[in-house]
């Protein structure tokens, strides 16, 4: 691998688990960006939310991500919110190939729901609308991405063959 390989997408999008079958296809490493924040700091995201703020959250995040990029390249999935900061993609782009993974607020709603507890913006009265308005806040930064990829229908291991050959095909690999 000569570039990174960025996922992006809501939460319940895939970015973990299809970017840990892409990290295997491509014989590279695989960066969670969350887990790393979640285990340097001995909590949950949820619990880094609750005590520190979206903020400090986010600014640990960015923090992380130029840190990974900075490495030999890798397979890097960063939170949901991470790609929609303000020029977040576009300095990822730089060094990275960033592949959006798209999805329905409501197949993510459902895939997320499956982890409860880890997604602190999931949290409160009604996940669903909350992921579409997380879809609808997020989507324009998310499409800033190299390449969109549509994920309904499709398995994980499709997905991943996907990444994997759209990202051996792209300019400068």
């Amino acid at each position: 691998m000569k570039r990174h390989v960025v996922l992006v997408g809501l939460p319940g999008s895939g970015k973990t688990v299809i970017g840990r079958l892409v990290a295997e296809q491509l014989r590279a490493g695989f960066v969670d960006i969350d887990l790393i924040l979640a285990r340097r700091e001995g909590k949950s995201i949820s619990l880094i939310f609750a005590e520190k703020g979206e903020a400090a959250f986010r600014d640990m995040e960015r923090k992380e991500m130029d840190a990974a990029l900075a490495t030999e390249p890798a397979v890097v999935a960063p939170g949901g919110g991470w790609a929609a900061q303000p020029g977040a993609i576009e300095t990822a782009g730089a060094r990275a190939f960033v592949v959006y993974l798209r999805v329905r607020a409501e197949t993510a709603a459902q895939h997320a729901a499956a982890e409860e507890g880890t997604r602190p913006l999931l949290m409160g009265e009604d996940p669903m609308a909350r992921m579409r308005q997380l879809l609808k806040e997020r989507e324009p930064f998310y499409l800033k991405a190299h390449t969109h990829l549509d994920t309904e229908r499709k398995t994980v291991e499709q997905v991943a063959h996907e990444v994997v050959r759209l990202a051996q095909s792209s300019a400068g690999w």
